[in-house]
Order: C-alpha cells, then structure tokens, then sequence
C-alpha cells in the first residue's frame, strides 16, 4: 500500500466507480454488511481493519482494496482517497467491555472515530456509525437522552464520548451522521469474537460442545435465567445500517437497534437446545467481578427509529437461531 504524498489509495485502473468504506470489515457486523453489498452486486468496498483470527470472515467476500487503521488515518488526514465515496460504515472499535485500558479504548473508539466523522463531514459522505446500547448502563429506560446514560464500563464510557462529540456538532446537517446503538446481536460470522461473542452464541457452542447451558443463577431480582436482554439478528442489524445511509436527504441523530423485545436467557437457552434437538440447563453462581458492571435488563426504545420511518419487523429470536444454525455449523 502506498503511502507517500500525492498517491491516492484504489486510484487507478478498475476504480472509477463508487467506493464504499467498511471499517471492521473482517468482524462480526462488518462483515456481514459486505456480504449483503456483495449480494447486490457491491465490491467496490475499501476494509479497514486489523486481521488475526477475523480473516476466516473475508474468504468468501469481494472487495477492492484493504488497509490498516492506523495507515488509514493517515490516509483520510492527508486526503489520499478518491472523491466519489457514496457510504462510510463505521464498524470498527475496540470491543472488549472488560478492557480497563483506558487509553487504548479513547484512542480507538473515540479518537479515531473522530477522525473518521470529520473526514465524512469535509466530503460530505454518509456516515453510519456503531454505538452501543452499553451506555445505557443498568437503568431499564432506553430513549437514548443523556439522563438515561448511564456506563457501567470504560468501553461504554468511550462509546458515549464519542456519541456526545457527534450531538455537539454544530451548523447546517449537510450530510448524514447516524450512531446506532446496537443491543445484543448475535448471528453468522461472531465465531472469532471468543468471550466477547454474544451470549446466543456462547449458548450455542457450549451445547454443542458439553450439552450443557451455562446460565447465571439469580441476580438484580431475577431469579435463576430470568436476566432479559434485547437480542437483535444480525440480518435485521445489516438492513438497518443500510437503510441509513440510502435514505434519501440527510439524518442526523442516535438510533437504537434492538428488536424492542426481551427475552430471558432461559429462553434463549431453551430454543437453542429445542433447535440442536440435544441440551439441558445449569445454574452457576453470579461472578463477583461482575457485580455492579453487569446489566440484567436491556429493551430497545424504538420510538426513535420508527419515527425515522424504519417500519420492517425485527426477526423473532427463534427464527435468527434457527438461521444462524447452519453458519454456525460451518463455522465450526
């Protein structure tokens, strides 16, 4: 990749069409963004990403060109990309809600993702970001106004600093900004995430692997499974970010992406086991680490989204399983 002043990266033969820009194309929601591109006959799509174990993610993707975060900072702040831009979809970030690396995660997810904005902003491309229903904290209301902000982490913190950088702007919206605040997706292509998968998947592989779903005894007033969390198909996710950027003039604002809906984690576990035909549930003591950082109850308020005219059905969690299921297999 070049890097030197006045070299355009893709510039050249075969990129005289549109581009699109995917950062945390090889992870879990990047990738399945290009998958549907590609299913409509995008590849004109730039990565930015860093690869290890999310390369398995790319093998089956079309794409023109590849570069790292840090070379793509540079990249956009010494204006070496060409013009015709149409999308930027912002995937990419440190995603360990563990981290306690504060300056690892501001860098990131705060510092980098401002870079990214501004170069959107300067060439007036969409721009479809993820946040994350993380910063909600432990509080039930989810209308996403700062008094119901509450994060329980320093990976929610860098989410919410970024969020409110992006409220902060100011002046005519010339083109769209959107932060979507994802709840818990779960689907296709989360194999490499390890602990950081989602719990439909975590589910999944400990069925297959022992027979035995490993669910948290009792907390927060919930009894034995009862936690509830919104869970969200990942293709119902894809659709969404999609929509955005498409949606005709501009938008500008922070959107949540759930399916409105929570379900316990004993029925997660159930449907997983009834779809697998194989399986049982055990209770396991509540991790001390986790006590006040853990949310047990999370429900998108999509009053917001609605009003922005999204009016599609969110896939019911037995039918995301039940599609995941063959990926899944896959994947393993």
């Amino acid at each position: 990749m070049e890097k030197s002043q006045g070299t355009k990266v893709g510039a050249g033969a075969g990129l005289a069409h549109r581009m699109i820009i995917v950062t945390g194309g090889a992870g879990f929601i990047g990738s399945n963004l290009i998958q549907a591109l590609n299913a409509e006959g995008e590849d004109r799509i730039l990565i930015v990403d860093r690869l290890a174990d999310n390369f398995r993610n790319l093998c089956d993707l079309r794409f023109c060109d590849f570069i790292g975060p840090e070379e793509f900072r540079h990249t956009i702040e010494n204006r070496l990309l060409p013009d015709d831009i149409t999308a930027i979809f912002h995937q990419g970030a440190c995603a360990d809600t563990t981290s306690t690396d504060g300056r690892y995660l501001m860098e990131n997810n705060f510092a980098f993702s401002k870079a990214v904005l501004h170069f959107a902003l300067e060439r007036r491309i969409p721009l479809v970001y993820a946040s994350s229903a993380s910063v909600y904290g432990a509080g039930q209301a989810s209308q996403p106004i700062p008094g119901n902000e509450r994060p329980l982490n320093l990976y929610a913190l860098s989410k919410l600093v970024f969020d409110n950088y992006v409220r902060s702007l100011r002046g005519p919206a010339d083109s769209t900004v959107v932060g979507l605040r994802y709840f818990n997706v779960y689907g296709p292509r989360e194999r490499h995430k390890g602990r950081m998968a989602s719990m439909v998947y975590q589910l999944y592989r400990q069925i297959q692997e022992t027979g035995c779903a490993k669910l948290f005894e009792g907390t927060d007033g919930y009894q034995n499974g009862e936690q509830r969390r919104d869970f969200v198909f990942i293709g119902d996710v894809v659709r969404i970010n999609l929509f955005f950027a498409r949606r005709p003039g501009t938008t500008r604002g922070i959107f949540n992406v759930g399916s409105g809906n929570s379900r316990s984690f004993n029925t997660v576990a159930r449907s997983i086991i009834a779809t697998a035909g194989q399986g049982h549930i055990e209770y396991i003591p509540f991790p001390l680490e986790l006590q006040g950082k853990y949310q047990s109850f999370t429900q998108a308020d999509l009053s917001g989204l609605r009003g922005a005219s999204w009016t599609e059905p969110f896939t019911a969690l037995e039918d995301g399983i039940a599609q995941s299921f063959p990926a899944w297999a896959q994947e393993a």
